[in-house]
């Protein structure tokens, strides 16, 4: 867990560097001349972002400015603009370094970057599936091509940038899995690392920005913390009070069938999620549900993709969808209205879950490549 505030840190500082203006100049120049141009830069701006920021908040927070106004502008629906930001969001958690990988990993007692190199699939799969239903949606409504204008002078220096960025969590997972460095001190170097190119490289980070990146992580790790050491204590009281024995012996009805339990597990998420949020599951459910997962013989790093993909829904589904209200305050929309809209993207993801579970491959396959299993 230490190496959470650091993530969050490194996230603030190229925030502020101005890195969020040229991933998406850089994603308009690769996808922003075919139909819809706009909406697939968002999401493939999603899945470079959430290897800088690791939460889907910070994703929707500093990605929401941009893209639903300017795709509202270019003619799409805000209502839609904001529902891609949302749903596009979720990949931030799932793509490495994710801050909630840490959490979960700790609460398991498993690697943290075997669950980093696990999550790589999955997550553009996640891209993929939203990629799908902008296609499909495009079919009906008539979406515009870009109308943002980027020099042919300038594409060079936005390759050049986007190289420097994805080059952060490439160093992350090569240097722990190297064992140069553990996550701790990646996400240190990361921070030094953010810093270099926000004065140095990119030269629009300043004394006050870097104040300011301080003092958000300070108020989001804070936040975090606070909700480790509550759900801590619901995690206890679950215990002392008997919950855990009870779910494992309901988890040995599907001895011989792990398949049965990790759909029984995808629904109980889903449906605890609508009253809980991502972190607070993963504190107080995932100690109860690994125990019975390990004795059906599932894989733990398969398991925690599953959870993790699951209780991401939560993110975006109301009442306490945090993600939909920040970008409900972005866009000034109704919390109904946009999650109708964001419903196709929530069922697109619903079925890339259940991929994922009845394929363990898909999330195993990049760890054994590397020799880790």
């Amino acid at each position: 867990l230490l190496a959470a505030p650091f993530y969050i840190l490194a996230g603030e500082i190229m925030n502020r560097g101005g890195i969020t203006d040229r991933l998406i100049k850089l994603t308009i120049v690769l996808v922003g001349r075919i139909k819809g141009g706009t909406a697939y830069a968002n999401v493939m701006s999603s899945i470079v972002f959430a290897g800088i920021s690791g939460t889907a908040i910070a994703d929707t927070a500093a990605l929401g400015k941009v893209f639903i106004h300017g795709m509202e502008k270019e003619g799409y629906r805000k209502e839609f603009a904001a529902a891609v930001t949302v749903a596009s969001a979720l990949i931030g958690p799932i793509i490495p370094p994710s801050v909630i990988m840490l959490i979960y990993a700790a609460v398991a007692n498993i690697s943290v970057i075997q669950l980093f190199i696990a999550g790589v699939l999955p997550g553009i799969i996640l891209a993929f599936a939203c990629a799908l239903v902008i296609a499909w949606k495009g079919r009906s409504e008539n979406f515009p091509i870009s109308q943002i204008k980027v020099a042919r002078r300038e594409v060079p220096g936005l390759a050049r940038d986007g190289i420097l960025v994805v080059s952060i969590p490439l160093f992350i997972v090569v240097g722990t899995l190297s064992g140069a460095f553990t996550p701790s001190e990646a996400g240190g170097v990361a921070v030094i690392y953010a810093i270099f190119l926000g004065l140095f490289v990119f030269r629009n980070l300043d004394l006050k920005g870097l104040v300011e990146a301080f003092t958000n992580s300070v108020r989001m790790t804070a936040s975090l913390f606070l909700i480790i050491a509550c759900a801590s204590i619901a995690s206890y009281v679950l215990v002392i009070s008997g919950t855990s024995s009870a779910l494992i012996s309901v988890g040995s009805m599907f001895r011989g069938s792990p398949e049965a339990f990790m759909v029984s597990v995808i629904v109980f998420v889903i449906l605890i999620g609508f009253f809980i949020e991502s972190g607070v599951l993963v504190l107080v459910f995932a100690p109860l549900l690994i125990p019975i997962a390990n004795s059906l013989g599932i894989n733990p790093y398969h398991f925690a993709m599953v959870f993790l993909l699951a209780g991401n829904l939560s993110l975006i589904t109301p009442p306490v969808g945090i993600v939909l209200f920040v970008a409900c305050r972005i866009g000034n929309i109704k919390v109904g209205t946009l999650f109708r809209e964001v419903l196709p993207f929530f069922l697109a993801e619903l079925a890339v879950v259940f991929l994922i579970a009845y394929f363990p491959g898909i999330s195993l396959w990049l760890i054994r490549l590397v020799g880790l299993q």
